[in-house]
């Protein structure tokens, strides 16, 4: 199972039991000390991952943290826990104080559910007020699970995620900073797109309208670039799709083909055939087409006019005409000269269809 999946799995389980999970230890438990075993720790190896770690803090001693994850000998991440309903924003000032006294690189903030690591980003030795990477385990995307990895005893390397850390958590407060302006545009952002269309001066009674119209035109903008995005995708995959089809068909039609052999039996048969309408027809309007259980000759090529079947792959032959309704009339032959037999019956068929 790789990373991904034993992710996603976690986060179903968080949402089927925490209803079920009373404590703070029960949390930790069932929730928690998964997330570090997905994320290659061993929580039953003391050295590697530290219960209840000490970290005194300026006169306190024996202050302690829930978990310090150690590697080469070295207290690296930081863990505190809290209950599953608990809000984490009241909580980050007491990680901040062990940050501080510690030479751990980064923080994490979980709940079991809700999961925030910090770095010393601004500050050295100073944990960030704001996480550079924050996601719901139960809701999880999958670029944030591509952050996450980072994180993996496997993958781990400190330089590198603080190297892309900077740059995920100023993207983090952008988008926050984007969804509230689309929701709830301030003064500035709406006069900087009022300026540009509107010809007179942006007053207090335009400000209003033109709040209106810009928080209605981006979520329409949105909405259109949503549904030509879904457009574009079901275009591809119906052409996908149509191509796959058409390759079936080739490849059936190949193996169809591939099946069919004509033999000089039924191509003497054609020819008799041929030699009794030759009277009453252009014979270059005669033509045949082999299938795989019987040989057709035609009028024009038209599998709409038939003029007769040939059965000659059996123990038994057969000429066969079709009536009114399509269905076959066999009669048996014992020599090819026996098609003579029914040559008013290929008169006749002919006749009908040229008139």
């Amino acid at each position: 199972m790789d990373f991904k999946d034993q992710i996603r799995i976690l986060g179903e389980r968080v949402v089927k039991l925490k209803d079920q999970i009373q404590t703070e230890e029960a949390t930790k438990n069932a929730f928690i000390m998964p997330f570090l075993q997905a994320l290659g720790y061993d929580v039953f190896n003391p050295i590697e991952v530290v219960p209840e770690f000490i970290s005194d803090i300026g006169l306190k001693k024996g202050e302690k943290i829930d978990y310090a994850i150690f590697l080469e000998g070295k207290p690296t991440i930081l863990v505190e826990c809290k209950h599953w309903g608990q809000n984490l924003s009241i909580h980050d000032g007491q990680l901040l104080r062990y940050f501080h006294v510690s030479k751990a690189k980064f923080g994490l903030l979980t709940n079991g559910i809700v999961y925030r690591f910090y770095s010393d980003l601004v500050d050295a030795n100073k944990m960030d007020e704001k996480p550079f990477l924050e996601f719901n385990i139960s809701e999880i995307k999958d670029n944030q699970i591509e952050e996450l990895k980072k994180f993996h005893k496997s993958y781990f390397d400190a330089d590198s995620i603080v190297n892309t850390a900077s740059e995920l958590k100023y993207m983090n407060e952008l988008k926050q900073l984007i969804h509230q302006e689309l929701n709830n545009p301030n003064p500035e952002f709406v006069k900087y797109f009022a300026k540009q269309v509107y010809p007179s001066v942006v007053t207090a009674k335009v400000l209003e309208l033109f709040t209106n119209l810009t928080k209605k035109s981006v979520q329409q903008y949105i909405s259109d670039l949503i549904t030509e995005r879904l457009k574009t995708a079901l275009t591809k995959e119906d052409e996908s799709a149509k191509e796959q089809e058409n390759l079936q068909i080739s490849v059936t039609s190949k193996d169809t083909e591939s099946k069919i052999e004509t033999s000089e039996e039924e191509i003497e048969g054609f020819l008799i055939v041929k030699s009794i309408l030759r009277q009453h027809v252009d014979v270059k309007r005669v033509t045949y087409r082999d299938a795989q259980s019987y040989f057709s000759v035609l009028l024009d090529d038209n599998n709409r006019k038939p003029l007769c079947r040939l059965y000659f792959n059996g123990n038994k032959k057969y000429f066969v005409v079709l009536d009114e309704n399509k269905k076959e009339i066999k009669s048996e032959i014992l020599a090819l000269d026996d098609i003579y037999n029914h040559s008013e019956t290929l008169v006749r068929i002919l006749e009908m269809y040229i008139k």
